[in-house]
C-alpha cells in the first residue's frame, strides 16, 4: 500500500498553464479533466454544482456559451487542491493579491511548481527543488503557507487512510490552525 502511494505523489504532476486544453470545454468535461488530475491525492472529487457555486460566488469568471477555458480551468484546479484548508473567502482574497501581483499564467505555474516540490520533498520521494520557496514575496509566502497546509493535510490522510470520525474532525481542526498561522514549510517530516 505505502508502495502504491509513494508511486502515486512521485509520478503526480499538474498541467502546467500552457498544457491546459485552451479549447472550451463543458461543465461535465471540466469536471472529469480536473477529478482525473487530482485523483492520486485521494481529496474528494470537484462536483459540477461545486463550479457552479465557484461561479456564482465569482472566484471563477461565467462560462462563455457553456464553455470553460483555460483561465476557468487553472483557476478550477487551484481551488481544487486548496479547498480542503482554504475557506471561500480566503479564497477570494488569494484571488485579488495574485491579480495585484502576478498574471494567472504565471501564478499558476508557481502554484504548481510549489505544490509538486513540497509533495516530494514530504513524501520523500524527490529533494525539495532549490530556489523554490526562497522568495521575501509576502504573496508568496501565502501562497507557500497555503500549499504547506494542503500537502500537511494530504500527507496525513494518506498516513492515516481510515481515522475515527472524532479524530478526522480534529485533524481538520489541526491543519486549518495550522493553515492560519501562515508558516513556512511542512510540518511533517516524511523519511
Amino acid at each position: 500500500m505505502q508502495n502504491r502511494i509513494t508511486a502515486d505523489i512521485a509520478a503526480f504532476r499538474l498541467p502546467r498553464y500552457a498544457q491546459i486544453p485552451e479549447v472550451g470545454l463543458y461543465l461535465e468535461q471540466v469536471v472529469r479533466y480536473i477529478n482525473a488530475r487530482l485523483a492520486p491525492l485521494g481529496e474528494p472529487e470537484l462536483t459540477g454544482s461545486m463550479v457552479s457555486n465557484y461561479v456564482k460566488q465569482k472566484l471563477v469568471p461565467a462560462p462563455q456559451k457553456k464553455l470553460y477555458t483555460a483561465e476557468h480551468l487553472a483557476r478550477l484546479l487551484f481551488i481544487a487542491v486548496v479547498k480542503p484548508v482554504v475557506p471561500l473567502e480566503g479564497l477570494r482574497l488569494m484571488f485579488s493579491i495574485q491579480e495585484e501581483c502576478y498574471p494567472l499564467q504565471t501564478a499558476y505555474d508557481y502554484f504548481c511548481d510549489e505544490f509538486e516540490n513540497m509533495l516530494g520533498a514530504a513524501f520523500g520521494v524527490a529533494p525539495a527543488v532549490e530556489g523554490l520557496g526562497e522568495t521575501e514575496s509576502d504573496a508568496k509566502d501565502f501562497l507557500r503557507s497555503t500549499i504547506s497546509a494542503t500537502v500537511n493535510k494530504v500527507c496525513l490522510q494518506k498516513e492515516y487512510p481510515r481515522p475515527s470520525r472524532g479524530y478526522s474532525l480534529r485533524l481538520s481542526a489541526m491543519i486549518t490552525v495550522q493553515n492560519r498561522r501562515t508558516c513556512s514549510g511542512p510540518f511533517i517530516a516524511m523519511s
